[in-house]
């Protein structure tokens, strides 16, 4: 058994391309992880969709082994939350049997549902930048309604994949504010749910499709049921917490609660998450989100749809020398590719990218726009198009900064986490081009530390979140701007910025011939 002393929590982490269960003590030292892929697939160009019976199998994979590396027994667990991708959805009877593959959240298939809200022009719609996404609730509700109307009429509750893990751990049918308000054009301060919205959209019914319970994150929801425990090899009755959006939730995993940090989640997507004291109106990001987090707190999203997919894409479909050369050194394909990249001078000697591959999320707001790459030559290799990977990915978060500051909101440091942050290369090019430190916190994991925070406050281990991220939270490193290539990088800002002008029309055309 492990030398430490209890008590622990189990944070489970269901993203995009895996599910993660790992097991924390109250210093915020993980002790034991375990990991399970959950496949994708694409039916369509801009459709995502997965199983959620996958996310449950992993769970059952990954929890007893995360319990086995932790060396714990699961009678020292005393606390378990979990979050997942947003705005994931899930069409189930009551029982929780899904009725189709869940539409993941970076599905862009809803957009003309999600023109449709947005020429409401309901008040609501405030609180989301005056235009809603086709990744959220209501455009992927009103696209089953349309195009599979059985599933839509068999289905008891439509809701998301982090409700349905809920109610798998629990057997209560509960919503998360987060994910509610940051997703569901949900507003505390306007009394809750749109029905106003619903009413224009005639969708009044899809309110009695959503629980009726709605709870913020850390709050507990339930307790583990005896199935569920058996299935995970737990103790029946252990406390489970609402949790939320895995973004979120690593709000509270880099310790960016407060005003001036801004949380940059580097995963298959990446998050730019900033807590604020009042709200902002005048924005190309999600919100202001009221409560979304904290009490009394806005929050303002940005967000690019694909970026450390775009690094994959890339590895898998062009990267095969680099993994031979992988495998003979022992080491990962993608260390290999950051030695490769990191030889390339910045500005990957001429190449500009958009890193729009599913569209863009934030400030254009466009799912139809798509990736591009210029510049190139008989001169540019696999280096130089990950370095342009990188560059490009980081002028698209310096342009959700640009959007911010013009707004009144600029970030001190950039609190940086997730699966992005393994590639030095990466943080440095983010710094380099958004001119502002980074700072990357001693536990890597920051996604399921954050869960397993809410955890810690739903057993009532810390009376706040606030008071579990000073216990838990540990600032390991700081990235500073390289002046040097200043010059170069505000340079090929302005490129970015100028391309997507010349080609939206272009990009439009090709899109809706896919669609």
């Amino acid at each position: 058994m492990n030398d430490k002393q209890g008590p622990y929590v189990l944070g489970i982490d269901c993203g995009t391309q895996s599910l993660r269960s790992a097991v924390f003590d109250l210093q915020g030292n993980m002790l034991g992880v375990a990991t399970q892929e959950c496949p994708v697939t694409f039916p369509r160009v801009s459709w995502a969709e997965q199983d959620a019976a996958d996310w449950w199998k992993a769970a059952r994979a990954t929890v007893p082994e995360a319990l086995a590396a932790a060396k714990v027994r699961p009678d020292d667990i005393a606390g378990i939350s979990v979050d997942g991708t947003s705005c994931t959805v899930v069409a189930a009877k009551r029982d929780g049997t899904p009725l189709r593959p869940v539409i993941l959240w970076m599905d862009q298939r809803a957009y003309e549902q999600a023109a449709a809200v947005t020429a409401t022009e309901d008040p609501v719609l405030k609180y989301v930048s005056g235009q809603e996404s086709p990744e959220w609730m209501i455009p992927k509700a009103l696209w089953l309604r349309e195009n599979e109307p059985h599933i839509y009429e068999e289905a008891d509750l439509i809701i998301e994949g982090t409700d349905w893990l809920m109610f798998k751990l629990t057997g209560n049918w509960v919503a998360s504010q987060n994910n509610a308000t940051a997703k569901w054009n949900y507003v505390s301060c306007e009394g809750g749910w749109p029905l106003s919205l619903l009413e224009k959209l005639d969708a009044g019914e899809l309110r009695d499709k959503w629980p009726t319970e709605v709870l913020p994150m850390g709050r507990q929801a339930g307790e583990l049921t005896a199935p569920a425990a058996e299935d995970l090899g737990l103790k029946p009755g252990i406390p489970v917490a609402e949790g939320g959006i895995d973004a979120y939730a690593a709000m509270f995993g880099v310790g960016a609660i407060y005003s001036g940090r801004m949380a940059l989640v580097m995963g298959t997507s990446t998050c730019h998450m900033a807590v604020y004291d009042k709200p902002l109106f005048n924005t190309h990001v999600w919100g202001p989100y009221p409560d979304a987090l904290l009490p009394g707190t806005w929050v303002l999203e940005g967000g690019q749809t694909a970026t450390g997919s775009i690094v994959t894409w890339l590895a898998d479909n062009f990267g095969y020398r680099e993994e031979l050369q992988a495998t003979e050194r022992g080491v990962d394909r993608f260390a290999v590719l950051d030695e490769k990249a990191a030889a390339v001078p910045a500005g990957a000697e001429g190449l500009v990218l958009l890193d729009y591959w599913q569209g863009n999320r934030s400030p254009l707001r466009d799912p139809l726009a798509r990736g591009v790459v210029y510049g190139l030559s008989l001169r540019h290799t696999i280096g130089h198009l990950l370095r342009a990977i990188y560059e490009g990915t980081a002028m698209g978060s310096r342009h959700i900064l640009q959007d911010l500051k013009q707004a009144g909101y600029e970030p001190t440091g950039i609190y940086a986490c997730g699966g992005g942050t393994r590639s030095r290369l990466w943080l440095q090019i983010h710094a380099d081009v958004c001119q502002v430190p980074l700072y990357v916190t001693q536990q890597p994991e920051a996604t399921v530390l954050g869960t397993a925070i809410c955890a810690a406050v739903g057993a009532g281990l810390f009376d706040t979140a606030a008071e579990a991220v000073e216990q838990m939270v540990t600032i390991k490193r700081e990235i500073l701007p390289d002046p040097a290539r200043r010059e170069t990088y505000d340079w090929l800002f302005d490129k970015y910025v100028r391309t997507y002008p010349q080609l939206k029309d272009l990009m439009h055309e090709v899109a809706r011939r896919q669609l």
